[in-house]
């Protein structure tokens, strides 16, 4: 006689049991939740309660129908299936079961518009749809990630508490918080994606600078990386790029770096990142340098075409003060840093006013302090910087930053000239000191291509001495005519 199955016990359910479900799964076990489990392959499910059955209690399911039917209510049901046709599947599948007043919780990389548009379809139905970011990778879905959830107030009063529970924590804040309605919480994983490839480009540009100026190995540039993040730049992505590149391949004897193939791929967020900053009009110059320095390295034919073939007339770089070098490529790598997540918060700003978002930007420098990929010491300073002033119009204009990326702005310069002297390419840095020197300009060269724009098109131009919209007749007299 089959057992019966349990009914209305778990307090969260998981579907989706690779290896970020099963780690969140029981990350939620560990914390004393009753914890539904389902994937569409029940081996899985199978494997999961037999393998970490130890963690805590899990209920496990072989169909969707029995998967709800074990949720207390309201029930909540957290997806981590691939984005795409996948999640639209699953989301049908549970929407068909569930009830007016539950929640279902996308926590996979999705493109915000879908979540906008999954939550309107299921708001119609009365359930509420949360599209949450999930920062920190596999590690960070078992031991605490950063959150990003979205969604109603009212669904965050029910999934909130949990989420909160489970994620990382710095001096015993949580890494978690509602950010807003609707997209929200995707819109701001995806921004955190879009630094996340800043910065990496940021710390390769480095790295082959320190290679290229002082001929130095792998390991030692390693050296390098492990003594800057016990400083300022201490940071997730700085330790492990210490770890790198002191490892040595098992089969060469080579460091390992030295036998990976350089073309760096991407799952897409870098893209949609810039594509939303150019739709907002918001210079994301960092991130979007990254994100075309990964579509050059891969450009195999075109780069094979040029190798021997283009002049570099480059000098030969020879670095005749050691310390003197690291600690200029050091305080460029900060600046640069520092304007990669200006940029970000600025289009999180952007974006938030235009959806009626309301989101903190200094609770996402918050939550981003812990468990994420781009976990850094100087978050904290971002968060004291928006703290003490909510409605700051440019990170970089903050005190602290002023003055720390103007202490390496001499040090910045000189890295870039040298580079572009000596053929290495530094398209993150040169991009973010070009960024750096546009945005604190008196006066930019915005006003010829505006004059330019009016000639061949009428589209008119505003004057320094005076309101008004304005259009010279260029074919006729050049005399001037007011629009407005």
């Amino acid at each position: 006689m089959a057992s019966e199955k349990p009914v209305g016990v778990a307090d969260i359910g998981v579907t989706g049991l690779a290896v970020m479900g099963s780690n969140l799964a029981r990350n939620f076990a560990r914390h004393g939740y009753k914890v539904a489990v389902h994937n569409r392959s029940f081996a899985k499910t199978e494997r999961l309660v037999a393998e970490h059955g130890d963690d805590g209690t899990f209920v496990p399911s072989e169909s969707v129908e029995d998967f709800v039917a074990s949720l207390s209510r309201p029930r909540v049901a957290v997806i981590m299936v691939k984005a795409g046709a996948g999640t639209d599947a699953v989301i049908d599948q549970l929407a068909a079961v569930m009830e007016p007043g539950d929640i279902i919780v996308d926590a996979g990389n999705a493109h915000f518009p879908d979540t906008i548009r999954r939550e309107n379809a299921l708001r119609a139905k009365g359930l509420h749809f949360v599209g949450s970011g999930v920062s920190g990778g596999e590690e960070g879905a078992l031991l605490g990630p950063s959150i990003m959830p979205g969604g109603t107030k009212e669904s965050y009063d029910r999934l909130g508490p949990m989420l909160e529970d489970i994620s990382a924590k710095v001096d015993g804040v949580p890494c978690c918080t509602h950010v807003g309605p609707d997209g929200a919480g995707h819109f701001v994983k995806m921004v955190h994606n879009g630094i996340e490839y800043a910065d990496m480009q940021l710390i390769a540009e480095a790295y082959d600078l320190l290679r290229q100026g002082l001929g130095a190995s792998a390991a030692e540039i390693g050296e390098i990386f492990a003594e800057w993040n016990r400083g300022d730049l201490e940071s997730f992505l700085i330790e492990i790029t210490a770890e790198v590149l002191a490892h040595t391949d098992a089969d060469t004897g080579n460091a390992f770096v030295d036998v990976v193939m350089d073309r760096a791929e991407q799952k897409g967020t870098g893209r949609w990142t810039v594509q939303n900053g150019l739709d907002l009009g918001v210079p994301i110059t960092g991130i979007a340098e990254a994100t075309f320095a990964r579509a050059l390295s891969g450009s195999v034919p075109q780069r094979e075409a040029a190798r021997g073939v283009l002049p570099a007339n480059a000098g030969t770089w020879e670095v005749t003060d050691r310390a003197g070098f690291i600690e200029d490529v050091r305080q460029a790598l900060y600046a640069s840093k520092v304007v990669a997540y200006s940029q970000g918060f600025d289009q999180i700003a952007a974006a938030s006013a235009e959806n009626g978002w309301d989101i903190d930007r200094g609770a996402m420098a918050r939550i981003w302090r812990g468990g994420c990929i781009i976990r850094a010491r100087f978050l904290n300073r971002i968060t004291e910087a928006y703290e003490e002033n909510p409605d700051l119009q440019l990170l970089l204009a903050a005190p602290y930053f002023t003055e720390a990326v103007g202490n390496g702005v001499a040090a910045w310069r000189r890295i870039v000239a040298q580079a572009a002297l000596n053929g290495v390419p530094t398209p993150a840095f040169a991009s973010s000191l070009a960024y750096y020197d546009g945005v604190r300009a008196d006066r930019l060269p915005a006003a010829l291509v505006q004059a330019q724009r009016d000639f061949f098109g009428a589209h008119t131009y505003q004057r320094v001495d005076r309101p008004g919209t304005f259009h010279t007749l260029w074919s006729g007299d050049r005399s001037e005519e007011q629009q407005d």
